[in-house]
């Protein structure tokens, strides 16, 4: 009998990691077959159509306006891997590191470069795989650990100790992960539209509507499927995202323009550049949840109420894992695209933050 009381702890454990993991898979199943049903939809209404693919051979005029900054190079020691960043504002000022997320580059940050460069020192990074970022071959070397790392020593050789980090959905998700593991690097965190990690993972597996909204994480485990799908059409996917009534930019006045929309699929029509950023998501159910979760630094978390791929009620949550100075800002009518959809009140709210004096928690 007390073995049985012994073994049945571990006995949980491996029934909840089989339905868990039998969840992943079977969902990731039911993606994508709804995806196929899609590809063979489009293919017979327009064989040539679904496989056309306009020629790109030369950047949007966009991506090398002098206003938004400088085109550096950063070759990180221990990885080999080299970083491309667009860096505003002089040397020497406090550094504000800015993390896109996906399917993002340094441009998401173009007003934010701007905007910050009169006080800091604004690096907009290429995350790896991303862009001009080197982008390695295996997903393993996607893992959360060398996403971390990589924040870290890119840091170390800009020849900064902290800085105020900011980070967008995923780049939101690397910025928690930031304060968690190495608070000391952080001065202040802004996350937009992206909760704590652990109000993601348990959130999801209690709300059915997140699961839906979060189906691109599990079609994205399969291999090769999920860059074909985005390619097709001449990219209609992705600007189907930044687009579309349901998930795209809603504010008139700040929508992409022409160019902005042709800068993201230059960068991901290029040969292979695809790959990298959807890694990221083949090994997060191995990562999840983590094991030390708290947050130190004083955090500012805004958020469009309105946002097609995260619930609001994950931003309420996400107050329990901060132990310290803590504001959460939604904003009405505004999307998942924050940052490029409502650039003034988002900058204005950063600022705000960034000059008022914080103080920790009891």
């Amino acid at each position: 009998m007390a073995r049985l009381r012994d073994c049945l702890p571990r006995l949980l454990l491996a029934i909840r990691s089989l339905l868990f993991w039998s969840l992943v898979y079977g969902y990731c199943g039911l993606c994508a077959s709804a995806h196929l049903l899609q590809l063979l939809w489009s293919l017979g209404r327009g064989p040539a159509r679904t496989c056309r693919r306009a020629a790109r051979g030369h950047p949007p005029r966009c991506l090398s306006d002098p206003a938004l900054g400088t085109h550096c190079y950063v070759r990180l020691k221990d990885s080999g891997l080299r970083f491309h960043y667009v860096a505003a504002g002089e040397r020497g000022k406090p550094l504000m590191l800015l993390l896109h997320g996906f399917p993002e580059f340094w441009y998401s940050w173009r007003h934010q470069l701007r905007e910050f460069k009169s006080e800091y020192r604004v690096v907009a990074l290429d995350l790896r795989g991303y862009g001009e970022t080197d982008a390695p071959i295996h997903r393993e070397n996607y893992k959360l650990d060398c996403l971390i790392t990589d924040i870290k020593d890119i840091l170390d050789s800009l020849g900064y100790s902290k800085c105020v980090l900011i980070g967008h959905d995923w780049g939101g998700m690397i910025a928690w992960l930031i304060a968690i593991c190495y608070p000391e690097m952080v001065m202040k965190l802004i996350v937009i539209n992206f909760p704590h990690p652990n109000v993601f993972t348990e959130y999801i597996l209690r709300h059915p509507t997140q699961l839906f909204k979060s189906s691109y994480y599990y079609f994205f485990q399969i291999p090769w499927f999920p860059e074909f799908m985005f390619s097709i059409n001449d990219f209609k996917a992705l600007k189907h995202l930044f687009t579309s009534h349901r998930t795209g930019i809603r504010r008139e006045g700040c929508r992409l323009t022409s160019e902005d929309l042709e800068a993201y699929i230059y960068v991901f029509s290029q040969p292979g550049a695809l790959t990298g950023p959807i890694n990221h998501f083949r090994n997060i159910f191995s990562c999840l949840p983590l094991k030390h979760h708290t947050v130190t630094t004083p955090t500012l978390l805004l958020w469009g109420d309105k946002d097609a791929f995260m619930e609001v009620e994950m931003a309420e949550v996400t107050k329990n894992y901060v132990k310290n100075y803590f504001r959460l800002t939604i904003l009405s009518e505004a999307s998942h695209w924050l940052q490029q959809e409502q650039p003034d009140i988002v900058n204005k709210l950063i600022w705000t933050f960034l000059k008022e004096e914080t103080r920790k928690k009891d």
